[in-house]
C-alpha cells in the first residue's frame, strides 16, 4: 500500500473550511453569549479562504500564516496558530486527515434541530 499524496495547504484549507460548519453548530446550541466564538470562527474562515486564494506552497505555509497576521490583532494570530497546529496534525496523523477527507463528520453539523 502506497503512502497518500502529500496534502497541499490549499486542499487542507478547503477541508478545514468544512469543519467550521460543525463548530458553528456547537456554538449556536450553547446557552451563553457566543459572540466571541463567532468572531474567532470568522477570523479562521477568512484566513482559510485567503489561503485557498493565495495558494502558498507547503514549504511556505508556516511563513505565510505568520506574514498575514503580522500587524494584526491577537485573535488572528491565535487562529493562525490553530490552523498551523491542525495542518501539522493532518500531515502527521493519517486518521485526522482521513476524517477531514470524509467531510469531517460530526453530530454538531446543522446546529439546533439537526437530526
Amino acid at each position: 500500500m502506497s503512502a497518500p499524496e502529500p496534502l497541499s495547504p490549499v486542499e487542507f484549507c478547503r477541508l478545514l473550511l468544512r469543519t467550521l460548519e460543525a463548530s458553528d453548530g456547537r456554538r449556536r446550541r450553547r446557552k451563553r453569549n457566543t459572540t466571541p466564538d463567532a468572531i474567532g470562527l470568522g477570523m479562521k474562515r477568512q484566513l482559510l479562504e485567503r489561503a485557498t486564494e493565495e495558494a502558498p506552497t507547503a514549504d511556505a505555509f508556516e511563513g505565510w500564516l505568520l506574514g498575514v497576521t503580522l500587524g494584526g490583532d491577537g485573535g488572528a494570530r491565535a487562529m493562525a496558530r490553530d490552523i498551523h497546529d491542525e495542518w501539522q496534525m493532518a500531515r502527521r496523523e493519517p486518521a485526522f486527515r482521513a476524517w477531514l477527507e470524509r467531510g469531517a463528520p460530526s453530530d454538531d453539523v446543522g446546529g439546533e434541530g439537526a437530526p
